[in-house]
């Protein structure tokens, strides 16, 4: 797919070495991903293990939930970086992903249907003032680093997707072993990311096989996906460093 989507280069960016092959700069893509993704952050570990406690899932649930619903928002933003009226279409798939096509549709509908099945009503995760700081903060900086980079960088940073599918996998399993609690039918927004994943995040990396053809701007690319690794790690932190100061209903006990 090509193309007029300019990226950005500084005085004397390539110095003279040479860029890797596509072949090597997806490998960098993905030693980023398989070490600093948010898989092995010890809450996803704890979930993934069953600790959690109805406290903790209902947390991150919550604040998760502030990230998911700037997905559109985010993506919106790298659509209108595009020239590109093909490539526009194709990236407003995950604005309607997200956003469903109508009322009762898509990725925020299903979140807000996990958050009910684990006993959230739909209004305390609609309500922003509930959101931890820390996770206000990583948000933000995900939403401003797709609005104000170019667009290599801000496609680049979504190529956390090659590593979704997997997590999701694994989610799904953990949820119907550990937290019996939380209908099955909650867990549909898992699911259906097993498959939109894979498939956003191989459109991605096409692009940014593309676009960067310098040093720099592969290097670029590479930084890109290791700020978004630190985005998701530092939206866990917050979450698992909160205790119940978020003031959502709890409840004790184990999940």
């Amino acid at each position: 797919m090509t193309t007029t989507v300019k990226t950005e280069t500084g005085p004397g960016a390539d110095s003279g070495r040479a860029p890797w092959t596509p072949d090597e700069l997806t490998e960098r893509l993905r030693a980023v991903s398989a070490a600093r993704y948010h898989d092995r952050h010890p809450f996803n570990v704890r979930m993934h293990e069953g600790t959690l406690t109805r406290a903790e899932l209902r947390r991150w649930i919550a604040n998760r939930f502030h990230y998911q619903r700037h997905i559109p928002v985010k993506d919106a933003l790298i659509l209108a970086k595009f020239d590109d009226p093909a490539l526009r279409r194709g990236w407003s798939r995950r604005i309607r992903d997200h956003d469903g096509e109508r009322p009762g549709e898509g990725g925020i509908e299903r979140w807000l249907r996990l958050g009910e099945a684990a006993g959230i009503a739909r209004e305390e995760l609609w309500d922003t003032s509930r959101v931890l700081p820390g996770v206000r903060l990583a948000v933000d900086g995900y939403v401003n680093f797709c609005r104000l980079r170019p667009a290599l960088d801000a496609v680049a940073a979504s190529l956390t997707e090659l590593s979704a599918p997997d997590l999701m996998r694994t989610r799904i399993a953990a949820f119907e072993r550990h937290y019996p609690w939380i209908d099955t039918e909650g867990l549909t927004y898992f699911r259906g990311r097993v498959g939109q994943g894979g498939r956003d995040g191989q459109e991605a990396l096409g692009l940014v096989r593309a676009w960067a053809r310098t040093r720099e701007e592969q290097e670029r690319a590479v930084a890109a996906l290791a700020f978004k690794c630190d985005v998701l790690w530092s939206l866990l932190d917050a979450v698992d460093g909160a205790g119940g100061s978020e003031g959502l209903r709890e409840e004790g006990g184990r999940a």
